[in-house]
């Protein structure tokens, strides 16, 4: 089970932040259902080269402050 929980209303505002600042990754890349918080970190492992580690820190940075812009 995934250490953080993502709706999809915050998913949305998280994404564009991911996006902006890992501008190669595509609209497909990630896709998200929520409650697929595993799948959408794996993948975003692999894409970003990091570990599982890194990945949630940077996800659960983007939601601490979701209306913020940052990343």
């Amino acid at each position: 089970m995934a250490e953080i929980h993502i709706s999809n209303p915050e998913w949305e505002r998280l994404k564009i932040k991911v996006k902006r600042k890992y501008n190669h990754l595509k609209e497909e890349d990630l896709s998200y259902q929520e409650g697929q918080e595993d799948v959408l970190i794996t993948r975003l492992m692999d894409l970003l080269h990091r570990n599982r580690e890194y990945v949630i820190f940077t996800l659960k940075k983007g939601l601490v402050n979701i209306e913020n812009n940052r990343l």
